[in-house]
């Protein structure tokens, strides 16, 4: 029997195999959407740019290639059992994101079904800066040398985009202070780094959303406490990026806490998917140099904040090169206010405020003129 179901603005399931659509609609009923249906190619194009994401089986993927439909986000092609060669190169032509084979990426696709039945301003969708796209602005911050005061920076720009929407600080400097220490959630329930399995997969933005603790604003993903005698190390790349982009489709604001390793593969892999990277450079001309010796491993658009008395502000941006955003001077009671977990803000007016504000409204202007252009 042939479905046909087509309109709606959802996803849109696009096979003739009554089996695979089954199974696609049971995961779909799992979480809570309702697919629009089709049974052939040349229906698919009726929907096709203007669903929340295409599901395409196997079927007919090869006859879609075939119609050249034009590119989109969130095209997933579904196949029962194993995926052979062919089918890969008609994902490829119709630009999938992914291949899925059934029933073992059930888990995965009704993660992927139920970030679409969440509400648009939670996943940065049209009312979100993540357009209809799904992602929200990612920040990637890092001190320009020891001490600059990087994760406490971080930890002030999470807060303040809380204050406009699901905000969320990811820790991922292992040797660092612990941003969930800074913002006072360290004894709060809830997933860390350690938490999370070692293979590479599909994060549901609810489910991570729904999990992380939540000090002070921001919800943060931290690292715990330090085991006397441990291993110091990091979660692995593919776990980074899975995080990375459930957080992205999830808050409106991701800022991500980095180590001043620039060259380390995970690092390097996230500084690729920010939005914005600042460094937090000291107002000195040792706090400079060191600055600069990041700087060709830095995008080249890179942002500066410059920390403390000493060196002028704009001697230090013309040493480092990079676009100069906000220069802040020390804040009293800055130690007080984390120690009490109260995080690092304390108003809206202190100097760490007005800097983090500064570099929020330099990101989503830069997020906002990238969609623009696309």
């Amino acid at each position: 029997m042939d479905l046909d179901l087509p309109g709606g603005d959802g996803p849109l399931l696009v096979t003739a195999d009554a089996a695979l659509r089954e199974e696609v609609l049971r995961a779909c009923a799992a979480a809570g959407v309702v697919p629009s249906v089709v049974g052939t190619a040349a229906a698919a194009l009726a929907g096709w740019a203007r669903a929340s994401a295409v599901l395409l089986g196997a079927d007919l993927a090869p006859e879609v290639a075939g119609l050249a439909p034009p590119r989109r986000g969130e095209v997933h092609v579904l196949v029962r059992g194993e995926a052979g060669g062919a089918l890969f190169r008609a994902a490829l032509a119709v630009g999938a994101q992914h291949v899925a084979e059934l029933p073992q990426a059930e888990a995965w696709l009704v993660g992927l079904l139920g970030d679409l039945a969440e509400p648009d301003g939670a996943r940065g969708g049209p009312g979100g800066p993540g357009g209809r796209g799904g992602r929200g602005v990612v920040v990637g911050v890092l001190g320009g040398s020891g001490g600059a005061g990087a994760t406490t920076f971080a930890c002030a720009l999470a807060q303040v985009a809380a204050r406009h929407g699901p905000a969320v600080l990811l820790d991922l400097d292992p040797l660092g202070p612990g941003a969930d220490r800074v913002l006072g959630a360290e004894g709060l329930p809830g997933l860390r780094w350690g938490d999370l399995g070692g293979g590479p997969g599909r994060l549901g933005a609810r489910a991570l959303r729904e999990a992380l603790p939540r000090g002070t604003g921001p919800a943060v993903l931290a690292h715990g406490p330090a085991r006397p005698g441990g291993p110091v190390t990091g979660p692995p790349v593919e776990v980074v990026r899975s995080v990375l982009d459930a957080a992205a489709r999830g808050h409106r604001t991701t800022v991500l806490d980095l180590p001043r390793v620039p060259v380390d593969p995970v690092v390097q892999d996230v500084l690729a998917r920010c939005t914005a990277v600042v460094v937090v450079a000291a107002a000195t001309l040792t706090g400079a140099a060191a600055a600069l010796r990041l700087r060709g491993t830095l995008p080249a658009d890179a942002l500066l904040v410059v920390r403390g008395r000493g060196a002028d502000p704009d001697e230090v941006a013309e040493v480092t090169g990079l676009r100069l955003v906000a220069a802040l001077s020390d804040q009293r009671g800055l130690d007080d206010a984390v120690g009490a977990g109260l995080g690092p803000l304390r108003g809206s007016r202190t100097p760490l405020a007005r800097a983090a504000a500064a570099v929020l409204a330099a990101a989503e202007g830069r997020a906002d003129g990238r969609r623009a252009v696309a």
